[in-house]
């Protein structure tokens, strides 16, 4: 079988061909199109004398201090290289350097260099004014309402830069005592130290100067990136009660870098959880995505669950691990934790995933929980998923596997040694129920009922699923009732083309599902 990872080497003869690449056409509103050039692309900033210091990661002394907090330190003692900038996003900073702006990488990707990890993304914060920023570029809009920030497309990527002038609005509205100007600095530190102090958490209020080589550590950053600690800038009260969108991103932050929350971050995570349904869906979503689709799944799950937002934001699963006794603090696994696991090793930062593809192994194992199965028959419908839906195929496959399945799981039943008829006729069962399972998700009234017997549970019917997103996973399962006659084929080679699983190719996906599934129930670790 052409899939890697799934403990057999089975090569069924079925035709393959590539999937069409496509063009997605970039949707802009309000794009400034000018006729300058574009910006040219430096392979490393001009001005960039390195500063001296003995100090760095591991001796944390500043060349430059505000207030006894402020910490100015040599970017190359933490391991950080211009180098490591992509060049669009060099390109950008290049471009406001050079008009005469002050230019800085702000927030996670700062964090991301120092722990040596991959950023997701870039963002710049520049003295410019967004209306200035626009004028430096030629292909650039402004994009946001309450907190504005420009979108330079450079090199089919969009590279975002806010500005210390907006972010500053809000921090003049709230000033009070507790942020006057700490004595001794001067006005780009200041307005530095003013934005860092808006900042979610202090691991996040680190700015990155390319051209000086100088982090700005403002919030003693730096300190909990060693004591692996996620802490808000102000206290969790408030931080939360300002914006509550920040209990899903601490969720995010401490799951994906295995970092632990502070006391009171940790207190007010719990606490203040009720108050994320202040979001909208699509926002509650595109968070949801973020803990699900970059790599680090299991954990989010885990810490989901360990804070009590689990139950809000996936009651059915929730329910699933109540009723088989999984403990807040439990370190076991089980089967879903299991899937998200072997979904993990596959992607990262750089190498998400669409969302048709967890949302469809949520689907397919509540159908698992609620109607356990002969583990052969998941490997066939494993195998259907792949290859379009040719189940003769398919069983003729799965009846051949000799490796060992995961006896651990409540939801793979005793092997029963079906023949070819009874096996076709229950994977195209299981099709049924994983169908069956991704409508009874999106169905507020079920979802509401799943914590029902729970009553300390909150209660909520929140479905995240919208239609779009719906249908699309339902593509991924009619390719096994419907392959033949809809012309849907196996995807050729075993290697997995991240741009097209990114934008959630039908082929990619189902292509990545059936490895998902034949490594969690034949794992190799048996072998």
């Amino acid at each position: 079988m052409a899939i890697s990872c799934l403990g057999f080497a089975y090569r069924p003869h079925f035709s393959l061909c590539l999937p069409l690449l496509y063009c997605v056409p970039l949707r802009v509103s309000k794009l400034r199109l000018r006729s300058v050039a574009a910006v040219e692309a430096f392979e490393e900033p001009e001005c960039l004398t390195p500063i001296k210091d003995t100090g760095g990661i591991n001796s944390v002394h500043g060349i430059g201090k505000i207030g006894g907090d402020c910490k100015s330190l040599n970017s190359e003692e933490l391991g950080i290289r211009t180098s490591m900038i992509p060049k669009s996003t060099r390109k950008v900073l290049n471009g406001l350097k050079r008009k005469g702006f002050e230019a800085y990488l702000v927030g996670g990707c700062v964090r991301d260099f120092i722990l040596k990890r991959t950023p997701k993304d870039f963002d710049i914060i520049t003295s410019a004014e967004l209306k200035q920023v626009i004028r430096a570029f030629s292909c650039c809009e402004i994009v946001g309402k309450r907190f504005p920030i420009c979108h330079v497309h450079i090199d089919n990527t969009i590279v975002e830069v806010s500005s210390f002038s907006t972010c500053g609005r809000k921090f003049e509205k709230n000033l009070s005592d507790n942020f006057n100007r700490p004595a001794g600095c001067d006005e780009k530190d200041y307005i530095r130290w003013k934005n860092c102090l808006q900042r979610d958490f202090t691991i996040n209020g680190l700015i990155f100067d390319p051209y000086s080589r100088i982090v700005y550590d403002y919030t003693g950053g730096i300190e909990d990136i060693k004591k692996a600690k996620v802490r808000t800038v102000i206290p969790a009260s408030s931080s939360f009660q300002e914006d509550c969108a920040r209990i899903l991103r601490a969720i995010r932050i401490a799951a994906r870098l295995g970092f632990r929350f502070s006391r009171e971050t940790a207190h007010f995570v719990k606490h203040l959880s009720c108050s994320i349904l202040r979001l909208d869906k699509a926002r509650l979503l595109m968070e949801m995505n973020y803990m699900l689709a970059y790599g680090s799944a299991e954990a989010s799950l885990r810490l989901l669950w360990k804070f009590g937002l689990l139950e809000i934001l996936l009651p059915i699963q929730a329910a699933y691990f109540v009723h088989h006794g999984f403990q807040r603090r439990d370190k076991r696994s089980n089967m879903l934790l299991s899937l998200f696991s072997n979904m993990d090793k596959l992607l990262a930062p750089d190498r998400p995933c669409h969302s048709s593809l967890w949302v469809g192994i949520l689907a397919f194992h509540m159908a698992l929980s609620e109607q356990p199965m002969d583990p052969v028959v998941v490997a066939a419908f494993g195998l259907a998923v792949h290859n379009g839906g040719d189940i003769l195929e398919a069983v003729k496959i799965a009846m051949k596997i000799t490796t060992p399945h995961d006896v651990s799981f409540h939801e793979l039943s005793e092997q029963q040694n079906l023949d070819s008829q009874a096996l076709t006729d229950a994977v195209m069962d299981l099709t049924a129920s994983v169908k069956l399972a991704l409508c009874n998700m999106t169905d507020e009234q079920f979802v509401s009922q799943a914590m029902e017997g729970y009553p300390q549970a909150p209660y909520s019917d929140l479905v995240l699923i919208p239609l779009g997103l719906y249908l699309k996973v339902c593509r991924i399962f009619e390719s096994v009732s419907e392959g033949g006659e809809k012309g849907f084929v196996a995807k050729q080679g075993s290697k997995i083309d991240y741009e097209l699983l990114a934008l959630g190719g039908l082929q990619e996906v189902r292509h990545v599902f059936a490895r998902i599934v034949f490594d969690t129930v034949y794992p190799i670790r048996l072998n």
